[in-house]
C-alpha cells in the first residue's frame, strides 16, 4: 500500500474550530453495509444501533499538555530570551516528560524554561523533530497540580494556528464520562465528545449498554505517516488498561451474538490489542503500538463511531480496513460534499464493518 492511496481534498472551510452545541446536535454519516450512506444527528444514533449493543468508551481524561514558557537569555554560549511552546506527549517519571518544543532550535540540553505559576523545566535531552526530554521542579500530584494551572488543553494544530485556545476548549475537549483519576491523555478521544446525558438515557431506553476502557492517548497517534510505503510506518506506543468487569462484559456480549462498538478509534485499537485470535479480551494493562490498515482481520470490532480523520493518516486507514479504502474514499466525498465538519471538533460517522 502507498501512502499516497489514502490521500484526498478537504476544503479548509470544512475543518471544525469550534464543537457543534449542544454537543450531541452534531450530523452522523452511517456508513452501512455494503457502504450504503445516511444522513443524520447523533440523537439519530440509538435508533441506528440495536438492541443489546455494546458501546465501548474511552474514559481517559485530558491533561493541559500545551505549555508556553520562556528560556531566559543563557549565561555562557550566547542566546537572548526566547519564548519556547511545548506540546507534552509521554510522562517518563514522577518528575519528568518528553515533549515537542518549538521553535526546536532555540531549545538544547542543560537549558531551564520557565512557565506560569512557578513551574519550571530543565532540558535533559533534545532527539529530532523537537522531541525533548523535560525535568520538572515539581513531581507527581504537585506537577498534576501545577500543569492545571500553567498549560492548556493540547488543541490540534489545525485548530491551534487559526485561533488562541481559551477558557470554553478545558470543557469543550474533554468528554462527559471523561474519569479524573484517569489523566494522561494529550490529545481528546474526540468520538466521545458528542455524548449527553439525554443521548445516554436515550441509548438505555434503546437497550443499547456501554462499558469502559482507557487507553491514554499520545501524541504517537497523530503524527504524519513519512513513508510512501505504508508498511515501513512505526506506530508510537500508547498505554492502555482494561478491567475485569469490561472484558468481561465484552466476552459475555460476544458470547451472546451482541455487537461490540467502540466509540473511536483508541477504543478500537485497545480492543483489537487485547484480543486473543478468537476474540477474547484479556483484562489487564500494559502498551499498544497497533498499526491497523486495510487487509487486518478484525477480532472485536462489529462497527465504529469515530470522527471525520487528517488525509494520509494511520487513522484514515484504520477506518479504511473496516470497509475498504473505495467505500471510505465515497464516503468522504459525500461528507465533503454535503458541508460535514471534520477533525477534533467534527461530526461523526458510524462505520459497520464490511
Amino acid at each position: 500500500m502507498k501512502l499516497s492511496d489514502f490521500d484526498f481534498h478537504l476544503p479548509e472551510d470544512r475543518i471544525a474550530l469550534r464543537p457543534a452545541r449542544p454537543r450531541d446536535s452534531a450530523r452522523l454519516l452511517h456508513v452501512g453495509q455494503g457502504g450504503a450512506l445516511g444522513d443524520h444527528t447523533m440523537l439519530d444514533l440509538p435508533a441506528l444501533l440495536q438492541p443489546g449493543d455494546l458501546l465501548v468508551l474511552n474514559n481517559t481524561s485530558v491533561i493541559p499538555a500545551a505549555l508556553t514558557g520562556e528560556r531566559p537569555a543563557r549565561a555562557v554560549g550566547g542566546g537572548g530570551p526566547a519564548r519556547i511552546e511545548l506540546n507534552l506527549h509521554t510522562r517518563v517519571s514522577e518528575d519528568s516528560w518528553r515533549a515537542f518544543a518549538r521553535p526546536a532550535k532555540r531549545v538544547r540540553e542543560g537549558d531551564t524554561i520557565h512557565f506560569p505559576e512557578g513551574l519550571s523545566a530543565t532540558v535533559m535531552a533534545k532527539a529530532e523533530g523537537g522531541d525533548i526530554a523535560l525535568q520538572f521542579n515539581a513531581s507527581g500530584a504537585g506537577l498534576d497540580a501545577a500543569l492545571e494551572g500553567a498549560g492548556n488543553p493540547p488543541l490540534p494544530p489545525y485548530i491551534a494556528s487559526k485561533r488562541d485556545t481559551d477558557a470554553q476548549d478545558r470543557t469543550d475537549y474533554q468528554t462527559l464520562f471523561s474519569d479524573p483519576a484517569r489523566k494522561g491523555s494529550v490529545a481528546a478521544p474526540t468520538a466521545g465528545l458528542h455524548f449527553t446525558d439525554r443521548l445516554f438515557a436515550a441509548l438505555e431506553a434503546r437497550g443499547v449498554s456501554t462499558t469502559q476502557l482507557t487507553l491514554h492517548v499520545g501524541a504517537g497517534t497523530f503524527l504524519p505517516v513519512k513513508t510512501e510505503n505504508v508498511a515501513e510506518h512505526t506506530m508510537h506506543a500508547e498505554w492502555y488498561e482494561i478491567s475485569e468487569d469490561t472484558a468481561a462484559a465484552i466476552n459475555t456480549a460476544r458470547a451472546e451474538g451482541r455487537r461490540i462498538i467502540p466509540v473511536g478509534t483508541t477504543a478500537l485499537r485497545t480492543l483489537e490489542s487485547a484480543a486473543d485470535n478468537e476474540g477474547r479480551v484479556r483484562a489487564g494493562s500494559t502498551e499498544t503500538a497497533i498499526f491497523i490498515t486495510p487487509g487486518y482481520r478484525f477480532r472485536v470490532t462489529d462497527a465504529l463511531l469515530t470522527n471525520f480523520h487528517l488525509p494520509r493518516s494511520t487513522l484514515f486507514m484504520l477506518v479504511s480496513a473496516l470497509v475498504g479504502l473505495d467505500v471510505m474514499q465515497g464516503a468522504y466525498s459525500h461528507a465533503i460534499a454535503r458541508s460535514y465538519r471534520f477533525f477534533s471538533y467534527g461530526d461523526a460517522c458510524l462505520i459497520e464493518r464490511g
